[in-house]
């Protein structure tokens, strides 16, 4: 006798335990791809640059054109995702992610390289988009804290597996290995996801909804000028800068005045009269700027005030990445117990702790007094994160939850992009040194002082925002509620 086919609608908990898990390991594994896309890259710069006789200015274009690909189309993957099927498009998005990497591979020439990094980062949009997306469709409402966990628990192993990977496969291999690794994952997750993910359902024609082209590119221009804005000039802020600054503010003024009219928006601007929504993406973003600023800043105070050598640096900042792997699948099951609104708040608490502990600690307690304080703000930031995409997915209708997604993982990369350039002149204008490298192990402490009192700030701010963003819903709530 066949066994019957579980509905498309597996949120309901009409999919076996068994076929959930493996649904669940196949967006587990296309997070880890698109993390790792990012982290073991960074590793090659060095061997491109020699292999292909190029600067440093033009190898940094393999990172920056994965994540400006990422940036500018991964709300227009969820939208997408949300109109022709999310698993149709995620399996479209991991064989352009698998396809892109053999090219980057293969590549007889660096630009060759950066133009399949771009096809690998728009293939990446789709997988970080979607599978967010899918999460609420596969899991029931009580447990999805959990599977955000599990999330994240594999993008910061993507984010620490990428360096350590990257450099053994160059010097076993060589830099075409670095890309070439995502062929087998990559194949294996698409398989995985044709034989677990459910199918999409069928949409009727009266849901056949017009793609919103002009709104797209216009996001698109926007976002990327912005991104450009941050990352040129090496953290030095120029007429460049400025110019692309000014063109962003231009694009986005022109996308409001689209999405008005437009008859099917790519984004409805009615989603943002949702303070609770506004709030939960204001501090995405605020967090992962400070989460950058750990990046940015660690190097520098590991090398320069502590006189540590370049490996125990390389151990130091594994601290990071290794309490997120462990600590990722517990905050989301502390989500599912206590509720996303306490974890939510607990986490940006412990954030913000933990920033103010870097701010003096690493200078009298060396470096325990380092590494104890990063634990703590990422500890802080897996229970947001879990917590906070959790609170946004879970009452999306199954129509938006692509797009929703997509805007959600969009907030976190403008935080990273952000942080990356705004924390890092923070940062040097704190040391008063020209030149960094050469700055004294005074001017560097009192650089990582500076710059962690404003990452506590901003923490601080998004603590006030997510409580004011629910303070203001909840009256709504009530407001409309009222006879």
């Amino acid at each position: 006798m066949s066994r019957p086919t579980p509905a498309p609608d597996v949120a309901r908990g009409a999919s076996p335990p068994r076929t959930q898990r493996w649904a669940l390991a196949s967006m587990a594994l296309a997070t880890l791809l698109s993390s790792l896309g990012t982290s073991v890259a960074n590793v090659a710069l060095p061997e491109l640059a020699r292999a292909f006789g190029a600067s440093f200015q033009a190898v940094q274009w393999v990172v920056l054109a994965y994540l400006l690909a990422i940036t500018a189309a991964i709300v227009t993957a969820g939208r997408l995702g949300d109109l022709v099927g999310r698993r149709r498009l995620l399996r479209i998005g991991l064989y352009l992610y698998t396809a892109a990497s053999a090219l980057c591979g293969l590549a007889p020439s660096l630009w060759l390289v950066i133009a399949a990094r771009a096809l690998q980062g728009l293939g990446a949009a789709a997988m970080m988009a979607l599978t967010m997306a899918f999460v609420s469709e596969l899991v029931p409402k009580g447990r999805i804290g959990g599977a955000m966990g599990l999330l994240g628990t594999t993008s910061a192993i993507g984010t620490a597996l990428g360096p350590s990977l990257g450099g053994l496969l160059i010097d076993q291999v060589g830099w075409p290995a670095v890309f070439l690794i995502n062929l087998p994952l990559g194949l294996l997750a698409v398989a995985l996801t044709q034989r677990h993910l459910p199918a999409d359902p069928p949409r009727p024609n009266a849901d056949r909804t017009g793609f919103d082209h002009r709104g797209t590119l216009l996001l698109a221009g926007a976002l990327t000028a912005y991104a450009l804005a941050m990352t040129l000039g090496r953290g030095r802020f120029g007429a460049l800068n400025a110019a692309l600054l000014v063109a962003a503010a231009l694009g986005l003024a022109l996308l409001l005045r689209t999405e008005r009219r437009a008859p099917s928006p790519l984004i409805h601007l009615a989603t943002f009269r949702d303070p609770a929504l506004t709030a939960s993406l204001a501090a995405n973003l605020l967090i992962s700027t400070v989460m950058m600023a750990t990046l940015v800043v660690g190097p520098f105070h590991l090398s320069l005030a502590l006189h540590l050598e370049p490996g125990s640096v390389g151990l130091a900042l594994s601290a990071g990445p290794l309490v997120s792997m462990v600590t990722g699948v517990p905050a989301g099951r502390l989500v599912d117990r206590l509720g996303a609104e306490r974890v939510s708040l607990a986490g940006l608490g412990g954030a913000a702790a933990g920033a103010l502990l870097l701010a003096f600690t690493p200078e009298a307690l060396g470096v325990a007094g380092y590494i104890g304080p990063i634990a703590v703000v990422t500890v802080g930031y897996a229970m947001f994160q879990a917590a906070n995409n959790t609170a946004v997915m879970r009452e999306v209708a199954p129509a938006r939850r692509g797009v929703v997604a997509g805007i959600l993982s969009l907030s976190r990369n403008l935080g990273l992009i952000t942080g990356a350039s705004v924390m890092g002149a923070v940062f040097a204008l704190a040391t008063g040194a020209g030149d960094l490298t050469s700055a004294p192990p005074a001017a560097v402490a009192a650089g990582t002082r500076v710059t962690f009192a404003v990452a506590a700030g901003l923490v601080g701010l998004a603590l006030a925002v997510t409580v004011l963003g629910r303070a203001l819903a909840s009256r709504r709530a009530l407001t409309s509620e009222a006879p």
